[in-house]
């Protein structure tokens, strides 16, 4: 049986209930347990269960130094390409958006690698918007390849594929694949996607395994904080990992806990997800699953990543840049097309790329850090 028809017998709405009637004595208890169901979960994520910041933050830290010490991996994303074929209101690589389309040659892509090779990244992300050319025309393996001759660990976020389409990507040296669902609310999830195979919300639910069956090694999921209620998604996402863990358990797995933030179409959040709240579900993801990696963005705050990192966090990118071409400015010395749909003045810009914007570039939190775990947890 895959996730879908897991996820479609989930008891999601008594669930998040159950989370936001928890008591604060039945909080309390809960810590005490050794492991923890996806019932626990919905108390761990509950309002009552974040007035006990403290304590899950301790046991949290313990787990975390005891499973992965205090070592925190270090990876970056590499953007291949801003082109796709999806529309997606809160993207800015949307197909509709008026940005300029950049999608960098391979000899691009390795002057881009060997520029963060000599910063000491041993661990890479390619990330791409989704088109049928890159998988076609072997643009995706040809990258792959290439940087597996000077990069140890080489990951995609790319859109989803079949099994066999994976397979030659492994081959030639990919062992990551990360998707997120984005979001795991089915009406939403039908609103904001518009057009393109983005849409099957089941297609792209089921490519982690997927993934899985062509032979990746590390899988990565999660969803887009600020689309849905947070408890909903945090469920769906403790249910989907649990499932991997069961079924995909040959993979290491990776849970992202990334926030919304404006971008290009000017799309603003649904929902917002305070800084108190993500250290609580930091912690509860580390309790329910002590040995799944956690992922933090570098756009959060300084003092909430500092507060975070000894929480639970395991894995985290630096020094990014989201554009193609943002580590050496290849960029600006390849052809540019712009996309069919942006203005003329647009695309006669001095010859200049166009700034464009995703999930990952959003500016940090303005929200007050705070609510940080205090200094006597960190390392």
């Amino acid at each position: 049986m895959s996730f879908v028809a897991e996820f479609n017998s989930l008891p999601l709405p008594a669930l998040v209930k159950r989370s936001l009637d928890t008591g604060l004595v039945a909080a309390r208890e809960l810590l005490a347990k050794e492991s923890f169901s996806l019932a626990d979960f919905a108390q761990l994520i509950s309002p009552a269960a974040g007035q006990l910041l403290e304590p899950m933050g301790q046991r949290s830290q313990q787990l975390t130094q005891q499973r992965f010490g205090k070592t925190i991996r270090l990876f970056a994303p590499l953007y291949l390409s801003n082109e796709c074929i999806n529309n997606c209101k809160y993207c800015g690589f949307s197909r509709d958006n008026p940005i300029l389309r950049v999608t960098l040659t391979v000899d691009e892509v390795m002057r881009e690698v060997r520029s963060l090779a000599a910063q000491g990244f041993r661990n890479i992300l390619l990330v791409a918007g989704e088109h049928p050319k890159f998988v076609s025309n072997g643009y995706l393996r040809g990258c792959v390849a290439a940087l597996h001759e000077e990069i140890p660990s080489v990951s995609l976020e790319v859109g989803p594929m079949e099994t066999e389409d994976y397979r030659p990507l492994v081959a030639a040296g990919a062992d990551g694949l990360v998707v997120y669902q984005e979001t795991y609310d089915r009406a939403i999830y039908d609103d904001l996607h518009t057009a393109g195979p983005k849409k099957n919300f089941d297609w792209r639910l089921e490519t982690p395994e997927r993934a899985y069956a062509a032979g990746f090694r590390r899988i990565g999921i999660g969803a887009l904080y600020g689309l849905a209620d947070w408890r909903y998604e945090a469920l769906c996402v403790a249910a989907h990992a649990d499932y991997l863990l069961r079924n995909s358990w040959k993979a290491s797995l990776t849970i992202s806990l990334p926030r919304l933030r404006p971008c290009a179409g000017e799309f603003a959040p649904l929902t917002h997800i305070s800084d108190r709240e993500l250290v609580q579900l930091v912690c509860a993801f580390r309790l329910m699953f002590p040995d799944v990696g956690l992922v933090l963005s570098t756009r959060e705050p300084a003092k909430l990543r500092d507060g975070l990192f000894p929480l639970g966090i395991t894995l985290i990118s630096a020094g990014s840049h989201t554009e193609p071409g943002g580590y050496t400015g290849a960029a600006r010395n390849t052809s540019i097309k712009p996309y069919a749909g942006a203005s003329s003045k647009l695309a006669r810009a001095n010859g200049r790329r166009q700034p464009t914007a995703t999930r990952r570039t959003r500016p940090a939190s303005s929200t007050s850090p705070t609510n940080v775990p205090p200094a006597k947890w960190r390392s």
